[in-house]
């Protein structure tokens, strides 16, 4: 599997170089395999990618603009689901690939064998610890206002 990501070389669009930017240097952070393909300069390039994106992940201009992300011939998605899966840690599956060994993501064989009520008690925990630590987070906040209110 390779991830293919398409960019322009030569865009004026400081926004969309800030993009590439960003997809790029996240990935070679992840350590993962890709290939970044020029649109600019690479007419072949421009078609393949414009005639894979899914019609209805084409922009309303119909033109679907770089970067778009590809896991060889499955399309992945453009910058903004790239930066959702990035900000819900879940760029792996985003991108079709195994989570990397250590990652707390469990592999798809270790899930197979988990009941959904044993998944969903864990997420009733996580977010049950998750809550807890807000709370006392919004009690010590709570707490240092009122001695400085006092101390004033």
């Amino acid at each position: 599997m390779v991830i293919k990501v398409f960019t322009a070389s030569s865009s004026g669009s400081t926004a969309i170089k800030k993009k590439q930017q960003d997809v790029v240097g996240f990935l070679e952070a992840l350590k993962v395999d890709y290939t970044q393909l020029d649109i600019a300069c690479n007419e072949e390039n421009r078609m393949w990618m414009r005639q894979n994106v899914p019609a209805d992940k084409k922009p309303t201009s119909g033109i679907p603009l770089p970067p778009q992300i590809f896991n060889d011939e499955d399309y992945c998605g453009d910058y903004e689901t790239f930066f959702d899966a990035k900000e819900d840690n879940s760029i792996h599956a985003f991108l079709g690939l195994a989570p990397p060994p250590g990652s707390k993501q469990a592999p798809a064989e270790e899930e197979e064998g988990q009941e959904e009520a044993g998944d969903d008690r864990e997420e009733e925990d996580l977010l049950s610890e998750e809550e807890e630590e807000l709370q006392q987070l919004e009690e010590e906040e709570e707490a240092e206002v009122e001695e400085e209110e006092e101390a004033e």
